[in-house]
Order: C-alpha cells, then sequence, then structure tokens
C-alpha cells in the first residue's frame, strides 16, 4: 500500500512539475492576440532606402574597384580589408591594422597595393578634412583604386607680400 501511495504521490508531483512551467502560456493576458509587426518596430520608409542605398554605393566601389584594377587586388574581400588597413594606419591604430594585414595577406591580396594606397594617401593628406569622415573614406577609395594619383599642391594662403627695408639713417 505504501508503494501505491508513492506512485500516486510522485505522479501528481510529476503532472505539477510538468504543469506549472506550461502555465504561462495559457495565462488569459498572455492569450491575447497582439500585432507582431508593430508600428513602433517597423522601420520608416525613409531609412530603409537609405539603407538600399549605402548598399548600391558599396556594390558600385567594389565594382568600380575591380573594373579599375587588374589582379587580386580589385577582388571585393582585397578592396575591403586594403582599406581598412590604410584607414587604420592613417589613424595610427597599427594593432588592429596589423591583424587586418594578416587576413589581407591570408587571403592572397597583394600587400605592395597597400604600400602604395598608404604613400598615396600620406602624399594627399592636406585633402582629409578630420572633421568630415567620409573625407577620409573617400580619399582612401580614390588612393585605392589609383595609389599613382598625382600629388595636387597644398592650399596656399595669400603670403604678404615682403616689403622692402626702410633706409636706415643716423642721428
Amino acid at each position: 500500500m505504501s508503494q501505491r501511495v508513492f506512485s500516486v504521490v510522485g505522479g501528481i508531483c510529476l503532472a505539477a512539475l510538468l504543469v506549472v512551467p506550461i502555465s504561462p502560456l495559457v495565462h488569459p493576458t498572455l492569450a491575447q492576440s497582439s500585432n507582431p509587426n508593430p508600428a513602433s518596430q517597423q522601420a520608416p520608409a525613409g531609412q530603409d532606402v537609405a539603407k538600399e542605398s549605402k548598399e548600391t554605393q558599396k556594390i558600385d566601389e567594389y565594382a568600380e574597384a575591380q573594373h579599375a584594377i587588374n589582379g587580386p587586388a580589385g577582388n571585393p574581400e582585397c578592396v575591403w580589408l586594403g582599406r581598412r588597413v590604410v584607414s587604420l594606419l592613417w589613424r595610427d591604430d597599427l594593432d588592429t591594422a596589423f591583424r587586418h594585414l594578416d587576413l589581407y595577406d591570408r587571403f592572397g591580396c597583394p600587400s605592395g597595393h597597400i604600400q602604395a594606397a598608404f604613400r598615396c594617401l600620406v602624399l594627399h593628406s592636406n585633402t582629409i578634412d578630420p572633421k568630415t569622415p567620409d573625407s577620409l573614406n573617400g580619399r582612401v577609395l580614390a588612393c585605392w583604386i589609383n595609389p599613382s594619383l598625382e600629388v595636387m599642391p597644398a592650399p596656399t594662403a595669400a603670403a604678404p607680400s615682403a616689403a622692402a627695408p626702410a633706409p636706415t639713417t643716423t642721428r
């Protein structure tokens, strides 16, 4: 008889253990229907267009690089990693640049192109506006596509003309 009582009590405990975790799912407040895509979670249409525009621009950049550069330096993975390495070198983040450079080499991308693009960036540093982040990205892309860009002269302010020294007099 005691064995039967234990099996009944054990069965009740087992049933309680199985029902308790499921009970919040059956609770009436949880059973209310809700909109699976509430308006607060949907992205505005303008953001979708901007996101698609950025993605298209990136694809265009890779296609432009692949068209302009013969060889592996024009491959999308080489363009992406190489541009990051050059940008990181410019910002003096050498540790991260070297980690990216290891990946760049692992993909079989030519390391000479990094050197040429960075040289171009250094030579054109006067055209980079530190207040505009896209200025650096645009210059890195231009130098990546054509590392032998002609050096542009630095903008010079109008220097005052040197006045002739006044004659000295003795008094």
